[in-house]
């Protein structure tokens, strides 16, 4: 699948830090993508998130290829622990982003979890026996 992304003039950015489970989930789940790139649907908003390794963008059904809010700069690096939240830099491109972010905060993980436990195998895997070949 390949969507073209827009971006508005930055509306403002400031610093922020990722929970880190909602930052080791995406990562595992994007580095099981074959494309390098992950697309999680957010239902309960209409929006799409599109995760790559240098960002993740979020863009609303209603103004399609326009990024609302961009969250970049992950410094996992500067953590300790696994169980510690990412900093990064979230950037705004609509007037409107305070309750969006907070919303979109809420919501992202839910959205990513669901799409991790459609990924998962629905039963265990198992060896199978192929019968031995005759020689000739």
């Amino acid at each position: 699948m390949e969507i073209t992304c827009y971006r508005d003039h930055e509306v403002a950015h400031e610093p922020r830090a990722l929970p880190a489970a909602t930052y080791n989930l995406a990562i595992v789940q994007l580095a099981r993508s074959p494309s390098g790139c992950l697309f999680v649907p957010i239902r309960s908003m209409q929006y799409l998130a599109i995760l790559s390794p240098d960002e993740f963008m979020f863009i609303d059904g209603e103004r399609k290829n326009w990024i609302d809010i961009s969250w970049r700069r992950f410094k996992p690096q500067l953590r300790t622990s696994l169980q510690e939240p990412v900093l990064y830099e979230v950037v705004y491109y609509r007037p409107d982003y305070v309750g969006l972010m907070l919303r979109l905060q809420s919501e992202f993980f839910p959205a990513l979890r669901s799409l991790a436990d459609k990924a998962k195998p629905r039963r265990p895997g198992q060896v199978l026996r192929f019968p031995a070949l005759k020689q000739q």
